[in-house]
């Protein structure tokens, strides 16, 4: 095989290992995880028996080795070099440059942590690896106890490798933002269950500490949806804010009358549809939503959960029914089908769709959940535009309008 031959193989595998860890690194959420598959990675794409993941720490100007591969007990994690240009992966840090030395023992502008010569460390590349647009997050450094000539191609790739490994470092902080609101949602869930078993004089105090904690939460996500570049994670959390805002909408129905445990489901059901519309923007103006209900008298923890029933399908008529600013309309009902069950229809004249019934596109997978969650059934159906059958069981059904 000639040498030409060898370096194309080299290569191929290499992009193939880049593929493959940025598939790894989607799937996974632990941070040290991802960082100790890249230090692996790339020691064995570039045949060296060491290699290290290097995170900066601003309060001490250093570099501390997060993650690595092939090194003794007590490296990872404990050992620093200097953010200076007396360490390599401090040069590479500084300069934001490859820093490739082929022999570290005719260099004698570094000084060396002592692990370098305990694993007789002689070739090293250190480039850096992105993060912020004030810091990076640190470097990515080989090491080999050969001395080794490195050419181009080894620079590119680790390069490119680097690259990978900040966005995958980006998206696990992204990931984390989310979690973390995510959980702080489900607490601030607990805290008005147990507020609402609270005498009727609370309700001041609730309504402001409640509104407040929506509002931080909803800015929040719309802070993070400002500093997300990537479509589907744009997506995740419009959702997100989209579920924050409807339960925000159902705490101004529940203090408008008097903290009840139930609450008018129609009454609700149309100022929902009126703050769906006003958030659609330019949207609105070409796509009608129009809301008729029966008054209802429903559980708080069902009105919750079919309000997010209804944001997730009208917005999704919204986001896919009308391409190209098609125009059409959306219609919510509510009736009393009996004593027993209620009857909510939403209904657009768009394009409609195929659905499957183990595909959580369009909301199927969520709408689904929700509606059983509270006893309903659901069935849809997409001939004609898109139509959506909502059977609800009641135990009170009908208010005076």
């Amino acid at each position: 095989m000639s040498e030409n031959d060898t370096q194309v193989r080299k290569l191929l595998r290499q992009q193939a290992a880049v593929a493959q860890f940025g598939s790894f690194a989607l799937r996974e959420s632990d941070l040290l995880k991802i960082l100790t598959e890249a230090a692996r990675v790339c020691a064995e794409c570039l045949s060296v028996p060491y290699s290290k993941v290097c995170r900066y720490r601003e309060g001490e100007n250093d570099l501390l080795i997060e993650a690595g591969y092939g090194w003794h007990t007590g490296v990872i994690g404990n050992v620093v070099s200097r953010a200076d240009v007396t360490s390599p992966q401090g040069r590479a840090f500084i300069t934001e440059k490859p820093s490739i030395c082929n022999d570290l023992r005719k260099d004698n502008d570094f000084e060396l942590p002592a692990f370098y010569a305990e694993h007789g460390i002689v070739s090293t590349i250190d480039v850096i690896i992105k993060g912020s647009e004030d810091q990076p997050y640190g470097v990515l450094e080989i090491d080999n106890n050969q001395r080794h000539d490195y050419d181009q191609h080894d620079i590119d790739f680790l390069t490119g490798f680097a690259n990978v490994l900040a966005e995958a470092v980006a998206t696990s902080a992204r990931t984390g933002i989310l979690q973390s609101t995510v959980e702080r949602m489900r607490v601030l869930v607990d805290e008005k269950d147990r507020l609402l078993e609270q005498k009727k004089v609370l309700a001041e105090e609730l309504q402001h500490r409640v509104r407040n904690n929506l509002q931080l939460v909803y800015g929040m996500l719309s802070k993070q949806l400002d500093d997300t570049p990537d479509k589907a994670g744009q997506r995740g959390i419009k959702a997100i804010s989209r579920r924050v805002s409807t339960l925000a909408q159902v705490y101004d129905h529940l203090l408008g009358n008097e903290m009840t445990r139930t609450t008018d489901f129609g009454g609700y059901i149309k100022s929902l549809c009126v703050n769906l519309a006003e958030i659609q923007g330019g949207a609105a103006d070409s796509v009608t939503l129009t809301c008729d209900s029966d008054a209802i008298v429903l559980d708080l923890d069902v009105v919750t959960a079919l309000g997010i029933v209804v944001a997730e399908v009208v917005t999704n008529s919204y986001d896919h029914a009308f391409p190209g600013g098609r125009r059409g309309s959306i219609l919510v009902s509510v009736r009393c089908t009996d004593s027993d069950f209620a009857t909510m229809h939403i209904s657009d004249d768009g394009t409609g769709f195929s659905p499957k019934a183990e595909s959580k596109r369009h909301g199927l997978g969520l709408v689904r959940r929700l509606v059983e969650q509270v006893r309903g059934s659901v069935s849809v159906n997409s001939e004609q535009g898109t139509a959506w059958i909502i059977q609800i069981p009641v135990e009170r059904a009908v208010l005076e309008s």
